[in-house]
């Protein structure tokens, strides 16, 4: 259940509105919006009953809410989140293009590609310390001596880091030197990270789990917001299929029911999405005219060379290009699902 309170309520009236809702046994939540007070009920196994909250001083109305992920939805936050990434708006009127390598490879090298990505028009850098892998035989990156590169690119280069935290103990060092850290599809269900990392103040990109339904994929990010970090973006990678002919299914349909039912920002990575460099720009086009609010590409200035998914790396100028593309599409709206 969302409380609505009245635009004139006061601190005193609000507080009295969460006093109440633990007495209830339940927990109160508020939530941030740019035309109303709200109080989100949290905690409760069926209806709860909003006769107790209906006669407070200051409550405009109590209004039920359906879904079982209340924080990620616009039924309780109807205003669209944007999340302020080192000044780059995620979530606002211009789709956002992050890229970089899958992992962080040798100073020289990642600085040559971070400052290529900037020169193609990318405005944060991907690239990733710890690389959790399919097989103990993979590259498995340069761990927290990469930390170190990162903190040269965001120096020397100026863009803003994006980079994936695999487990606890790396969210603090991490949070020291990115700007936004990523939770991997694989990653999705470590629960133990997902709570520590909504304790932290900070942008956290929250991929798709490889085999996730779109309730499982929200209630992780339900997770987030429910201990207080507004600053969640959703990924969508692709999800595993039968089909051979790509790495994963790339689940475009998903991106503008994302857009009608939460307020979250949501990207997409064609690169895991096809596996294949050679598709990835059309995709990319795709992800964007069905209403994905930025883009996470895999780009090196020698993709064959990549320390990482070579095959699906593509080069600075199909990096360019599809930096050409979003800006030809810019402007294009989302049609809602009853359109």
């Amino acid at each position: 259940m969302l409380v609505i309170m009245q635009q004139d309520s006061t601190v005193e009236q609000c507080a009295k509105v969460e006093d109440v809702i633990r007495d209830m046994g339940y927990q109160p939540l508020p939530v941030p919006g740019e035309s109303r007070t709200a109080i989100c009920v949290t905690g409760n196994k069926g209806p709860v009953d909003p006769s107790h909250l209906q006669r407070l001083a200051g409550v405009r109305e109590c209004v039920s809410v359906t879904r079982p992920y209340k924080l990620v939805s616009r039924e309780v936050k109807p205003e669209s989140t944007v999340v302020d990434v080192a000044g780059v708006e995620i979530g606002g009127s211009d789709p956002v293009l992050i890229a970089g390598p899958c992992s962080v490879e040798t100073p020289e090298r990642t600085l040559a590609i971070a400052d290529a990505v900037k020169r193609a028009g990318g405005q944060l850098f991907r690239a990733g310390a710890f690389k959790p892998r399919t097989s103990p035989y993979s590259f498995q990156g340069f761990g927290y001596e990469a930390l170190d590169t990162l903190a040269e690119v965001r120096e020397q280069v100026g863009l803003p880091i994006v980079s994936e935290v695999v487990d606890t103990d790396a969210v603090g060092p991490m949070s020291e030197v990115v700007d936004v850290l990523q939770i991997g599809s694989r990653n999705m269900h470590n629960f133990a990270l997902i709570k520590k990392l909504s304790m932290v103040h900070m942008p956290i990109l929250l991929k798709r789990g490889l085999s996730a339904s779109l309730e499982e994929w929200m209630l992780v990010a339900e997770y987030l917001l429910s201990a207080g970090n507004h600053q969640v973006i959703l990924c969508e990678r692709g999800i595993r299929g039968l089909a051979g002919h790509a790495r994963n299914i790339f689940d475009l349909n998903v991106v503008p029911l994302v857009r009608s039912i939460s307020h979250l920002p949501i990207i997409a990575d064609p690169s895991h999405g096809v596996g294949d460099r050679s598709r990835v720009r059309a995709m990319a086009r795709a992800a964007v005219a069905c209403g994905a609010q930025g883009l996470l590409v895999e780009a090196h200035t020698t993709p064959d060379s990549a320390f990482t998914d070579a095959a699906q790396t593509i080069d600075m100028d199909s990096l360019s290009g599809i930096h050409r593309d979003i800006r030809g599409l810019k402007g294009l709206e989302t049609l809602s699902l009853d359109q």
